[in-house]
């Protein structure tokens, strides 16, 4: 009679281990999924946007996916987007310096198309810019006045939160070295960790409410 409830006791640990593993690795995958994914663009030749570099250097030793590329490959990177979130849930942040700043809205306009939203949106001295579209759910413009950039706009859709700052009057920081100015990457880093990644995926801003 011993053996048989020693058996059925292990049989009984095994199930409660197996059970215990399975949720483990369910919730590993959940976290994994909802994760933020940044993308930083650089400027014109990668060569003087190197802050972008630190700062996904910085982001990635705070357990966030940060990937620093060159801006030439904006649209590659929005294939890239489309294909990984299909379906999933978790942040997205688009960050850019210069010319970089002009295509993190390009790749935001892109990827309203596909109702995929963009959590934050970061341009670094734009010009020239297209309005920020109605996908953004929030956005920070650094510019100078007087100097390089401009306030961003929005289209007549946006519901997100925009916020234009002038960093004009901070003689230190220019057009080639915003990038790296400990003050706004700091700033940046903020906005990006006070994200909460979603647990399931949210249509972008002009999407059908899903069929009940």
């Amino acid at each position: 009679m011993r053996s048989v409830r020693d058996h059925y006791g292990l049989r009984a640990s095994a199930k409660c281990a197996a059970a215990i593993a399975f949720i483990a690795l369910l919730a590993c995958n959940s976290a994994e999924a909802a994760e933020t994914r940044a993308y930083l663009l650089r400027g014109w030749f990668g060569v003087f946007s190197t802050g972008m570099d630190e700062l996904a250097h910085e982001l990635r030793a705070k357990g966030i996916k940060a990937e620093a590329i060159g801006h030439l490959s904006w649209k590659s990177t929005v294939s890239k987007i489309v294909q990984e979130r299909a379906g999933k849930p978790g942040a997205l942040v688009l960050v850019g310096h210069s010319q970089g700043a002009n295509n993190v809205i390009e790749m935001a306009r892109m990827l309203e198309t596909h109702k995929i939203p963009v959590d934050l949106l970061v341009t670094l001295a734009p010009l020239m810019q297209d309005p920020v579209p109605g996908n953004v759910v929030r956005a920070l413009n650094y510019y100078q006045n007087p100097g390089w950039g401009a306030p961003l706009t929005t289209d007549r859709g946006f519901q997100g939160k925009l916020s234009n700052i002038d960093v004009g009057s901070d003689l230190t920081i220019t057009h080639v070295n915003i990038d790296k100015s400990a003050k706004v990457q700091s700033e940046i880093a903020r906005a990006v960790l006070a994200i909460r990644p979603r647990e399931s995926p949210q249509p972008a801003a002009g999407a059908p409410p899903p069929a009940r």
